[in-house]
């Protein structure tokens, strides 16, 4: 195999995994908690975290789900471009990938917003919904960073074997 092939079979390994055994398993756990936190609790509080922990439940899951099952599908594409010409891959495969680059500084921007939207309103509103609320923000906050911070690691090293196929290749950079 070569070391292009390695790499793009090491990005989308863990691509997979993370989004099986990490977003889906968050995911279900969000929905739980959100369960327990409408059938335990009372008044606003409860439906004030149940909600966004079932809004954000069953996006992580259904994000899961999706890129986790679609993943295989998407390799033997990529492996079967580069097979026909390793070229015509890095000119589709590399812009997609900066862009996903692109993206983390903002990403990691909404999580933060999200963490200190939900720290202003647990400790800065006290109505009861609020108090609900906060905690759930924070709590989906965390949970992007710590899914977004595996997956920038992983992109890196994928883009940078991207631009030296791209390289090798003769494909100008844009």
């Amino acid at each position: 195999m070569s070391p292009f092939l390695q790499q793009l079979h090491d990005y989308f390994r863990g691509e997979r995994a993370g989004a099986l055994y990490f977003l889906v398993p968050s995911g279900a756990g969000l929905l739980l908690l959100a369960g327990v936190a409408a059938w335990v609790e009372q008044g606003g509080s409860a439906l004030g975290m149940a909600l966004p922990l079932f809004v954000f439940g069953a996006f992580l899951l259904g994000v899961g789900l999706v890129v986790g099952l679609r993943t295989p599908g998407q390799v033997a594409a990529l492996e079967a471009k580069y097979a026909e010409s390793p070229k015509a891959l890095v000119e589709e495969e590399l812009p997609r990938m900066r862009e996903v680059n692109a993206t983390w500084p903002v990403s990691a921007g909404a999580h933060l917003f999200v963490v200190l939207v939900g720290l202003l309103l647990r400790f800065a509103v006290h109505a009861d919904r609020a108090q609900g609320l906060g905690p759930a923000l924070v709590l989906a906050g965390a949970v992007g960073f710590v899914f977004d911070g595996f997956v920038e690691r992983r992109a890196e090293p994928y883009t940078e074997a991207l631009e030296a196929l791209a390289k090798e290749n003769g494909v100008a950079p844009p």
